[in-house]
């Protein structure tokens, strides 16, 4: 109840909220003592004799019913719940004198009646309107009482007491109805104390359930927590976006579901673990757990606690480093040995041409010489790669259009002579008209055609090359993602493991360096690039190349920058 004065504190509750339903449930309740009250009373009329008339008494509990359904309306109507409150006893006080009157005055058994109304004014209103309450109770209990003793208003009483008598009922009945107004309003102001209380604690409560809810959403590592059972009852922000799945998809489900490896085995102390996990759109990441169980004293253990960090881009960049090294190593192994093996080359195919002049060799030796010739061919174009891929390479980085690059790449691609095989389709899927970036346009002309020339080396049955340009973002600000996706066969995770590395041609005739040279394009333009592929369902190269705004200045990657610096 709202401003609710009583001895000692003063109690505020909830105006609207818990007078209304209040009011609505004593509305309920008052339809039903309604119609019980014309139930037992027309089942006495009929059962024994009475001079109770019938036909009054029910036309008053007909009016009183109809006024209690209008209250249960008014509920929705009107706002002021106090007003509504008051009115609602007021009217109450009224047909329960009726039907006490109607019923033998003194000789009625209704006069419990007046106790239910106390009792409802002790609920809705303070201790002194309870009082108030039951004082009416007992000035219209009495006005009847003596109204009908000397005749001034008809009386169905059955019985006529003494003088005596009538005064001990009047005042036996003003006793209990001032009783029963203490003990209402006192109870009624208990379970006020009571509902404040249970209402500041349910607020402590959604305090400290937000403030647990904000820790652990405010965590920079994923949090999953499980029960015994192993399912997932808690899952933290961070989580979701380290699994890209809503707490919605997760909760409920085996956490040993979730990840491709086994989760670290949890007893007594700590354990850690790293383990792979398949996104939604099957990019497969690399995650370190650490699990320990969740122990709630003087109850036990009742669960485990696992937390999720994303090493995925660390192990990238290991991986990195290690081919770094690697194409370090065999770049300058392969300097020296192109040095060496293309001297030889030469004197061979000089003598062999000299060799091929004669006149008296045979169908068979001059057949066995173009072998020689075209082999020897063969081994000075890779020895031309192997210096290619050794050599330091020179950049010119200007402002340029990479949708251009890459139309005149694919414009060159589906333009050269056919190889005889069936055709290979390219579909473009440019949603830029512009995409400028810093970049030596030859060098990355380079990049697009040995990716694409790759692409079509792996479709020799035929099929679909797919081109996309798209806008991005990436750590460092915007960039251009160019994906190229064909329809071969695909790549086994080992193989997508080695792509970049020299000497791991899938094909015949490659000299597995052409990948090894788009890599070191890549990482000089500071971009870079990455291999999706299933075996079976073709593979997609994906390069990322840091955009430029139209107006800013030219701005050489910051390796290079260092080399133009030092000379």
């Amino acid at each position: 109840m709202a401003g609710v004065v009583c001895p000692g504190p003063k109690i505020i509750m909830g105006t609207n909220f818990n007078e209304r339903t209040w009011l609505t449930w004593l509305a309920k309740v008052r339809i039903i003592i309604i119609t019980f009250l014309l139930a037992i009373e027309l089942a006495i009329t009929r059962l024994t004799p009475t001079p109770v008339p019938e036909r009054l008494f029910v036309s008053v509990i007909v009016l009183w019913f109809t006024i209690a359904v209008f209250y249960v309306l008014l509920l929705f109507l009107w706002d002021d719940y106090r007003n509504q409150a008051r009115l609602q006893v007021f009217s109450d006080l009224a047909f329960t004198t009726g039907i006490v009157y109607l019923t033998g005055g003194q000789d009625t058994s209704f006069i419990f009646l007046y106790p239910l109304v106390i009792i409802m004014a002790s609920i809705l209103f303070s201790r002194i309107w309870a009082y108030l309450t039951a004082a009416f109770c007992f000035i219209l209990f009495g006005a009847l009482v003596e109204l009908t003793y000397f005749d001034a208003i008809h009386s169905y009483s059955t019985s006529r007491p003494d003088p005596k008598s009538l005064q001990a009922v009047i005042f036996i009945n003003l006793f209990a109805f001032m009783a029963i107004a203490y003990l209402a309003t006192t109870l009624s102001n208990k379970l006020r104390m009571a509902d404040v209380e249970l209402a500041d604690m349910s607020g402590a409560l959604e305090n400290l359930q937000a403030l647990h809810e904000n820790i652990i959403n405010s965590m920079s590592g994923g949090l999953i927590t499980t029960g015994l059972d192993g399912r997932v009852s808690v899952v933290n922000a961070r989580a979701e976006m380290l699994l890209e799945r809503p707490a919605s998809e997760l909760l409920g489900r085996p956490v040993t579901q979730l990840f491709l490896d086994r989760l670290p085995a949890v007893r007594s102390t700590t354990a850690h673990a790293e383990v792979r996990y398949a996104t939604p759109k099957m990019e497969e990441k690399t995650l370190a757990v650490t699990g320990s169980a969740l122990v709630v004293p003087e109850r036990g253990v009742l669960g485990h606690v696992y937390t999720l960090d994303d090493l995925t881009d660390i192990r990238r960049l290991e991986r990195e480093v290690r081919m770094r090294d690697r194409l370090a190593a065999v770049g300058r192994m392969a300097a020296g040995i192109a040095h060496e093996v293309r001297n030889p080359l030469s004197s061979i195919g000089g003598s062999v041409k000299v060799l091929s002049s004669i006149a008296t060799l045979t169908e068979e030796q001059r057949e066995l010489l173009e072998i020689v010739t075209r082999e020897s061919d063969r081994l000075n174009s890779i020895v031309t790669d192997f210096l290619i891929f050794s050599r330091e390479k020179n950049y010119r980085f200007t402002r340029c259009d990479l949708r251009s690059l890459v139309e005149d790449t694919l414009t060159l691609l589906e333009n050269r002579p056919a190889a005889g095989g069936p055709p290979v389709r390219i579909e473009r899927d440019f949603q830029a008209k512009e995409a400028w970036a810093v970049v030596d346009g030859d060098k990355m002309k380079q990049v697009f055609w040995n990716i694409c020339e790759n692409a079509m080396r792996a479709m020799p049955q035929g099929g679909t090359l797919r081109v996309a340009l798209a806008a991005a973002e990436i750590p460092e600000g915007a960039a251009w993602r160019i994906s190229f996706r064909d329809t071969g066969p695909g790549l086994t995770p080992q193989q997508v493991e080695k792509i970049f590395e020299p000497f791991q041609s899938q094909f015949e005739e490659g000299t597995g360096l052409g990948l090894a040279i788009v890599y070191q394009i890549v990482q000089a333009h500071e971009a870079a690039i990455a291999v999706r592929s299933t075996p079976g369902e073709g593979a997609e190269f994906i390069l990322e190349v840091k955009g430029q705004v139209a107006e800013a200045p030219v701005r050489l990657p910051q390796a290079l920058a260092r080399k133009v610096a030092h000379g």
